[in-house]
C-alpha cells in the first residue's frame, strides 16, 4: 500500500516536471521564432533602405591637424542664434549635452559654455537617412560635434534651453572629439539647484571631492562658467579702477629669502645649495616700489600660506590683489582710496555681470550684495562694544575670532544695512612688525581690515617708513635682521609715508555671491589635503 502511494507521488512529480519542460521548450521555440522574425524584418528594412544617401554628411572627422581651414563654414555662437534669419543655414560647434532617439528622429541639446539649443535630426527623403539619425543618437554625451543646420522658429518656448524661441534642424553632423561613454559625473547632476522648492525634483547631488577630482567636467556647469567669468571681472575692475587713479601694476618675486610676514607659516623650497621660501605676500616689494618713487602700485599674483587650516575660507595658494600708495599726512587717504575701490568693484559687478550673477543664482541661493556709498567705517573699539552688548566676552586688545567676525557682520547688517564695512585701529599686538603704532595710544595701530558678509577680505595698515624704528619693531618680533637687510636698507635712502593692503580674490567672489566654500571660487584649489588636479 505504501509502495503504491510512493509510486503515485513519483508519477505526479514526473508529470509536473514534464509539463514544466514542455512550457520551457515552447517559450524557447517562441523566442527563437521571434528572433528569426526580427532578423528577417531587419534584413527587409536594410534591403528597403538600400544605399545610405546621407553618406558624407555625417560621421567621425579625421583628427584636426590644421590641414584645412574650412573658411566656407559660417560658425555662429549659440547665444547669437536668435539674431539669425528664419531658415538661415548656420554651423555650430558645441557639446552634446543630452540626446534622445525616438523612431526616425533624434533630439539633441547642444551646449556651448553656458548656452544651449535644441537640435533635431529627422529622416527625410533626400539628405537625412536612418543611418545618420542612428549615428547622431549614438554619440556620447559631452562629445564635441560640428553641425550644419537650419534655424527654425518654434511656436512654443523651449524652457529647457537658453535659446527658447528656436531650434536647429540638422543637415550635417560630425563628431569632432568623442567623450568617454561612462562619465564620473553628469553635468545635469552637478548643475542641480542646491535647494529646490519642487518636491518632485531629483535629489541627486555631486559631492565636493567628486567635483574637484573631476574638475574639468565640473567647470562646465553654467554656475561655474559664470563664477569664473565674474572672477575675471573682479580682476579687470581692480586693474581698471586703480589704473585710472594713477596706479602702476608691478610684478613681485614669489621666491624669497625670508618669511615676508615674519611668521613660520611658509613653504620652504630647495634653492640650489640653499633654501628659499614661497612668498606669503608681496608686502615688502610693494613698499620697496614706493621707496623707488612709483607712488601708487598694485599687483595681482599667487600668494602662499603654509597654514594647516581645513576651513571653508582658507587655501594654501590663492590670488592676491595687493595695492600700496604713498600719502601726504594721514593713512586715511589710503583707507578711503581702498574703500572706494571696493565700492566701484561692487557697482561694476552689479552693472556688468548681471547675467553671470543670475546663472549662479539658479544653482545656489544668492542674496543680492548690499553696500553703502561711501562705505561704512568703524573703529575696532566700537566693534568690541557692539560684540560685548551682544554677549561676547573679549579683551580690548584681543583679535577677532572667526565666530566674533561673523556675529559682528550680522550686527552691522542689522544696524547699517550693509554687507561691506571697514574696521580701523586694530590692537598693535595682533599686527605684523612693519605696522605703524597709533601715536595717540600705543596699544593700538594705524591698521585696518575690511569685511564682506562678516568675513575678512582685506588686511592693511600704514607701514613704518623710518629704518631705525623698523629695526626696533623687527627685533621686538624676534625677526632675524640680516634676512631683511635689503628691505630695511631701502628705507635708508628716504621713503615717503605709505599704506596699503592685501585682498584675497577668491574670498571676495565667494562672499559677494554668498557661497559657502572658497573651493567653489578657486578653479583648481590647493589646501592642506589637495594638491591635484
Amino acid at each position: 500500500m505504501v509502495e503504491d502511494t510512493i509510486k503515485e507521488e513519483q508519477s505526479k512529480k514526473a508529470a509536473k516536471k514534464a509539463a514544466k519542460d514542455a512550457v520551457k521548450a515552447a517559450k524557447k521555440a517562441e523566442h527563437k521564432a521571434a528572433a528569426a522574425a526580427e532578423k528577417g524584418q531587419q534584413e527587409t528594412v536594410g534591403a528597403e533602405e538600400g544605399k545610405d544617401y546621407s553618406e558624407g554628411l555625417y560621421g567621425v572627422t579625421k583628427m584636426i591637424q590644421s590641414t584645412n581651414k574650412h573658411a566656407e563654414r559660417n560658425f555662429v555662437p549659440v547665444h547669437e542664434l536668435s539674431g539669425c534669419a528664419k531658415e538661415s543655414l548656420v554651423w555650430v560647434r558645441g557639446r552634446v549635452h543630452t540626446s534622445r532617439s525616438k523612431g526616425k528622429q533624434c533630439f539633441l541639446v547642444i551646449r556651448q559654455q553656458s548656452s544651449t539649443v535644441q537640435c533635431i535630426v529627422a529622416v527625410n527623403d533626400s539628405t537625412v537617412s536612418k543611418q545618420m539619425v542612428k549615428f547622431s543618437g549614438s554619440v556620447p554625451r559631452e562629445s564635441i560635434v560640428d553641425i550644419k543646420a537650419k534655424v527654425i522658429p518654434v511656436p512654443t518656448r523651449i524652457e529647457s534651453c537658453t535659446e527658447q524661441n528656436l531650434e536647429l534642424h540638422v543637415l550635417e553632423f560630425y563628431l569632432v572629439s568623442s567623450a568617454k561613454a561612462q562619465l564620473p559625473l553628469q553635468i545635469e547632476d552637478a548643475a542641480r539647484p542646491e535647494k529646490s522648492d519642487d518636491p518632485e525634483a531629483l535629489q541627486i547631488r555631486v559631492n565636493q571631492d567628486t567635483r574637484l577630482d573631476n574638475r574639468v567636467l565640473d567647470l562646465r556647469t553654467p554656475a561655474n562658467q559664470a563664477i569664473f567669468r565674474l572672477e575675471a571681472g573682479v580682476c579687470k575692475l581692480f586693474r581698471d579702477i586703480l589704473t585710472k587713479q594713477g596706479f602702476t601694476e608691478i610684478h613681485t618675486p614669489k621666491i624669497i629669502s625670508a618669511a615676508s610676514e615674519g611668521g613660520a607659516n611658509v613653504f620652504t623650497v630647495s634653492y640650489f645649495k640653499d633654501s628659499a621660501y614661497l612668498a606669503q605676500s608681496p608686502q615688502l616689494y610693494k613698499q620697496m616700489a614706493i621707496a623707488a618713487d612709483f607712488d601708487k602700485v598694485f599687483t595681482v599674483g599667487a600668494v602662499f600660506r603654509a597654514e594647516d587650516s581645513n576651513t571653508h575660507r582658507h587655501l594654501t595658494e590663492f590670488v592676491g590683489l595687493d595695492l600700496e600708495m604713498a600719502f601726504k599726512y594721514h593713512y586715511h587717504e589710503v583707507l578711503d582710496t581702498i574703500g572706494n575701490t571696493f565700492t566701484e568693484i561692487f557697482k561694476g559687478l552689479r552693472d556688468n555681470y548681471a547675467r553671470e550673477i543670475t546663472a549662479v543664482g539658479q544653482q545656489y541661493n544668492v542674496e543680492p550684495f548690499k553696500f553703502l556709498e561711501p562705505p561704512l567705517k568703524l573703529e575696532f573699539a566700537q566693534a568690541v562694544t557692539m560684540l560685548r552688548e551682544a554677549g561676547v566676552t573679549m579683551d580690548d586688545e584681543e583679535d577677532l575670532s572667526t565666530p566674533s567676525e561673523k556675529l559682528l557682520g550680522r550686527l552691522v547688517k542689522a544696524k547699517y544695512d550693509t554687507d561691506f564695512y571697514m574696521l580701523d585701529k586694530f590692537p598693535l599686538a595682533v599686527r605684523p612688525f612693519y605696522t605703524m603704532p597709533d601715536p595717540n595710544n600705543p596699544k593700538y595701530s594705524n591698521s585696518y581690515d575690511m569685511f564682506m558678509r562678516g568675513e575678512e577680505i582685506l588686511s592693511g595698515a600704514q607701514r613704518i617708513h623710518d629704518p631705525d624704528y623698523l629695526v626696533e619693531r623687527a627685533k621686538h618680533h624676534a625677526i632675524d635682521i640680516s634676512k631683511i637687510a635689503a628691505y630695511i636698507e631701502a628705507f635708508r635712502f628716504g621713503c615717503p609715508p605709505h599704506a596699503g593692503g592685501g585682498i584675497g580674490m577668491e574670498r571676495v567672489v565667494m562672499l559677494y555671491l554668498g557661497l559657502d566654500n572658497i573651493r567653489k571660487t578657486s578653479m583648481f584649489p590647493r589646501d592642506p589635503k589637495r594638491l591635484t588636479p
